[in-house]
């Protein structure tokens, strides 16, 4: 005699959760459609499964469980208090994938979805708002959800899959990551009013090696261009104060606290004399990153392409 083989997952008594709820998760539907109309004919027919197949899922259910959630009469069933006991928590486990899949369907929506976007701290009052303005000229109705951090947070919330682009600085070189270059930003050593070169338009960065400096905190890519550019203007910079906001320095230098390497301002803020660097060339690169292989919804895709159509015009004038 041939013994045929039972192609179905089947649980014993030692099964972890995982194997529970890779076994059963097929058959709730079918238990709830079954619990719902008490007549498993009438079940099969609305759910458009077969009598048998459906029959047999609920004894083998049953087994999984080793509880009867059934009371039979022909093909008339009724729930026993362990069925309503466990059709109340499949009901909500059912809407609740209802809900999760209604969701990320509507992320994905062309017209609709939503964009996951991360940027600089510096980017956010007048790059940012503006850039999704003019992005929401021809997708009015594209949602987004906006992180503000500095780059190497944004890029674990990139790698964690929490974002689906990030403006950042510098632009980075990973392999599991793709970035693109779009603009760059010429950076301003910022002294105090009443400071010794208030008076000059332009400086060499090595004029101020003797200065107090304040800066962004470790990890901050404009803190890694700082320590850079004062290197290679043959100092290491005495940091007086570390921070997490770009105007928050600008501001203790208006109150004298030291000097700083930072991007334009959005709006001039008295108290403060804005030089341009002439050596080394003080800049940063702002790129886009992205998680390489990652697929794109058709919102993300077209953010994307708006982005890299602003190449060299990414920045306010």
């Amino acid at each position: 005699m041939v013994h045929q083989q039972r192609s179905e997952a089947h649980l014993s008594p030692s099964s972890d959760t995982e194997d529970i709820v890779s076994v059963l998760a097929p058959r709730l539907a079918h238990f709830a459609g079954v619990a719902r109309t008490e007549h498993v004919t009438r079940a099969a027919r609305e759910m458009q499964v077969p009598q048998s197949t459906l029959s047999r899922a609920m004894v083998r259910l049953e087994q999984d469980l080793g509880v009867d959630l059934f009371a039979r009469r022909g093909r008339t069933v009724s729930l026993t208090p362990a069925g309503r006991t466990f059709l109340g928590s499949v009901e909500r486990a059912l809407a609740e994938i209802a809900r999760a899949a209604e969701e990320v369907r509507a992320d994905a929506d062309p017209a609709t979805g939503k964009v996951a976007f991360g940027f600089l701290h510096t980017m956010g009052s007048e790059t940012v708002p503006g850039l999704i303005r003019a992005f929401r000229v021809d997708h009015p109705r594209v949602r987004f959800s906006l992180v503000q951090n500095y780059g190497e947070a944004m890029i674990e919330r990139l790698r964690a899959g929490e974002l689906d682009l990030c403006l950042t600085s510098p632009v980075p070189d990973a392999p599991d990551l793709v970035a693109r270059r779009l603009d760059e930003q010429k950076l301003r050593l910022v002294v105090p009013a009443e400071h010794r070169l208030a008076s000059r338009k332009r400086v060499r960065l090595a004029e101020a090696a003797d200065e107090t400096f304040v800066t962004l905190e470790p990890g901050y890519g404009l803190r890694r261009i700082t320590d850079d550019l004062c290197r290679q203007a043959g100092f290491k910079p005495r940091i007086a104060f570390e921070g997490e906001e770009a105007e928050t320095l600008r501001g203790l230098v208006a109150a004298g606290l030291g000097v700083a390497l930072l991007p334009p301002p959005a709006v001039p803020r008295p108290g403060v004399a804005e030089l341009t660097v002439t050596a080394p060339r003080a800049a940063r690169e702002i790129g886009v990153a992205w998680l390489a292989g990652h697929p794109d919804t058709p919102p993300v895709a077209a953010f994307k392409r708006f982005l890299l159509s602003r190449r060299g015009r990414l920045l306010p004038d």
